[in-house]
């Protein structure tokens, strides 16, 4: 694969922020999340929930009345977690099995070990550590190849210090992967649009885009089938997501190409803005103010 570095680039410390999703019961869903995935309660109130840990809200729910039945459209494929280390993996592991949670698989990816689970509204959410660098396998055109092989499960075990069985502070949304309707399109608004590079394509069923060198802040996929209609307001999952540049001027830089690419986009404050990828997915950029 050739990797196509974009012409306009988002800045290469720019990371997940937080996702946003709509629930339509804030109680069973806040409950779920600290106590069996991991995270904190940091504000509740009925209509909302703000969840991470003590350095920042990593995950947000909101209620949302008369919800739609779940049915296939655009929208989240699942959260994904980033823990600092190894150890930190293998508690939340011992702590899944110990609480009977919802494990849907565990797999060695070459750039990361990760655990797999759905929450009981049916978002997908993954908890990882990524490996050392020196260990991901990053050919010469900058390609970052992943592989899907069994996790090595006892290893992980063995490095827990049992305790800890909520995520460290240092816990970050490592990536989000999402349910899309067109592969092309979604490539096109990422790398072209957004600025973030190529970094993998896994057989015309998905592909992976990062700033900097990391293996993936988004992956995309269409393995629910192509052309499905996007999310409506009343419907249960992702409201969106945000995305962090490090400063004031990557920011600026950002508005800048869009306004030269007559992209469309909300300014919603002086350091936040708004706008819909071709599925339907509203993401939204801030920068620490």
């Amino acid at each position: 694969m050739n990797v196509i570095i974009p012409e306009f680039q988002l800045h290469e410390k720019t990371k997940i922020g937080k996702v946003v999703l709509k629930v339509a019961n804030l109680e069973k869903m806040t409950a779920f999340y600290t106590q069996v995935i991991g995270l904190s309660l940091i504000e509740k109130n009925q209509q909302t929930a703000k969840l991470g840990t003590s350095q920042q809200t990593l995950l947000e729910l909101i209620k949302i009345e008369n919800p739609l039945p779940l049915t296939r459209r655009t929208g989240l494929f699942h959260v994904a977690f980033l823990l600092p280390t190894r150890k930190d993996l293998g508690n939340s592991l011992i702590h899944y099995l110990q609480s009977n949670a919802p494990i849907d698989g565990a797999s060695d990816h070459g750039y990361s070990e990760a655990l797999y689970l759905t929450d009981p509204e049916g978002n997908g959410i993954e908890v990882y550590r990524d490996k050392p660098k020196s260990e991901w396998d990053i050919r010469e055109d900058g390609e970052i190849v992943g592989i899907t092989e069994e996790m090595d499960a006892e290893g992980v075990v063995a490095a827990a210090d049992r305790q800890q069985t909520n995520f460290p502070q240092e816990t970050i949304v490592g990536h989000v992967h999402l349910k899309v309707a067109d592969l092309d399109q979604t490539e096109t608004f990422y790398t072209q649009t957004l600025g973030l590079s190529l970094k993998s394509n896994f057989g015309n069923q998905a592909k992976f885009f990062a700033a900097g060198e990391y293996h993936h802040h988004i992956g995309s996929n269409t393995w629910m089938g192509r052309g499905v209609s996007s999310m409506q307001a009343n419907d249960l999952g992702l409201a969106y997501y945000t995305f962090v540049v490090p400063t004031k001027e990557a920011f600026d830089d950002l508005i800048s190409h869009l306004e030269h690419e007559a992209v469309a986009f909300t300014l919603e404050t002086s350091s936040r803005l708004a706008l819909i990828d071709p599925n339907g997915i509203q993401l939204k950029i801030t920068y620490p103010s």
